[in-house]
């Protein structure tokens, strides 16, 4: 997930661009395919457009970010919650499935001062201080104890946390801001999993982060920035920084975001987009059957692959259920939708594919709380 400082870069060059508004009757494939992607906004409250979208049944889930959290926002999203149980999608979806489904609301809410959106709720420890306390697996259900009050105080129901790389030296890219539990996997799980845990027991959805990991990027290797290389061994790679996604799995997790890094030990392509990583290693070796998210579609990692078409194409053929689109702009989501749309209808996505993640993504909502 993209740093404060990346977003306020991307507000300053944020141009406005013209609404697209739905149809007046979005057909069956437009609607399912808008349950597919995660919208944002750059206004501090929802804009229209989105409330409009939403109503329309053409909306999957919300990001929000630092600027959305204010007295206002449960407010604002029981609105968009209730515009989205109005719907002909949750009326299509139930018909289709037989299961109820609520919008996904989401937020990073890892702890610590930095990455918290939700500033005046816990966790105030960070994920490294969480790992170096005396009983961190107390300090872990603790601090996904205070994650869930913050969240559900603000009608939110998904967390994008924890994050569940290894770090290899103090000051790298993760341990900058304490965004990891540990030096080892067995720090990392040891925290990680209580977390988890702690969030799903409280109706919570939880999105362990980034598949495989980051823990071996440098401080200046940021995927949200440039693309990202990590010559890490094969060996490495499963000894130490799959480690805690394996033992995260096993307990229980909903939804896994899988890193914009090229792992070059498995695959010369980043692993969001891989299909290597995300259906071989992540659906096949670790067993995961839950719904898997990618990070910022416009992350400057993965530009060299293309327009937010090309990318969005190549992250579902890859293995992701959920595109999020992330560049603070209602536009963004409505195109990426249409490009499921086109690709579905011209045979460049596989509907059996696109079956397969709605049935995912339904039975992920059907247990979020609204």
């Amino acid at each position: 997930m993209r740093s404060t400082l990346f977003l306020n870069a991307a507000l300053a060059c944020l141009v406005a661009a013209s609404p697209h508004p739905p149809t007046s009757q979005p057909s069956e494939l437009d609607l399912i395919a808008g349950q597919h992607v995660i919208y944002s906004y750059s206004s501090s409250d929802p804009p229209e457009e989105l409330l409009r979208l939403t109503r329309a049944g053409l909306v999957g889930g919300v990001l929000l970010y630092d600027m959305h959290i204010n007295a206002g926002t449960p407010a604002k999203m029981g609105e968009l919650m209730a515009a989205y149980r109005a719907s002909p999608a949750r009326r299509l979806l139930r018909a289709k499935y037989g299961r109820d489904t609520s919008l996904l609301i989401m937020t990073n809410q890892e702890g610590g001062t930095i990455f918290k959106p939700i500033k005046d709720h816990g966790p105030d420890q960070t994920a490294r201080e969480v790992g170096a306390a005396a009983n961190p697996r107390a300090a872990g259900a603790q601090a996904g104890k205070e994650a869930s009050e913050a969240l559900k105080a603000y009608n939110i129901n998904v967390n994008l946390a924890p994050v569940l790389g290894v770090y290899r030296k103090a000051g790298n890219f993760l341990d900058k801001f304490g965004r990891s539990y540990g030096t080892t996997a067995k720090q990392v799980i040891a925290a990680a999993v209580p977390f988890i845990r702690a969030q799903r027991e409280r109706d919570i959805l939880v999105t362990i982060k980034h598949f495989p990991g980051l823990g071996a990027a440098e401080v200046e290797q940021n995927t949200d920035l440039a693309p990202v290389t990590l010559n890490v061994p094969l060996k490495d790679l499963k000894a130490i920084d799959t480690a805690p996604f394996a033992a995260a799995i096993r307990s229980g997790v909903d939804m896994v975001m899988a890193s914009w890094a090229i792992y070059p030990a498995v695959d010369d392509m980043p692993a969001g987009l891989s299909e290597k990583w995300m259906k071989r290693e992540l659906r096949e070796r670790f067993g995961f059957r839950g719904v898997t998210i990618t990070e910022a579609m416009e992350a400057g990692s993965i530009v060299p692959y293309g327009d937010i078409k090309a990318r969005a194409k190549l992250a579902f053929k890859a293995g992701n259920d959920l595109i999020l689109a992330s560049q603070l702009n209602v536009t963004e989501g409505v195109e990426i939708r249409q490009t499921l749309v086109d690709a579905i209808k011209s045979g460049e996505i596989k509907r059996r594919d696109f079956d397969e993640a709605t049935r995912r993504i339904v039975e992920l909502r059907s247990r979020a709380w609204n």
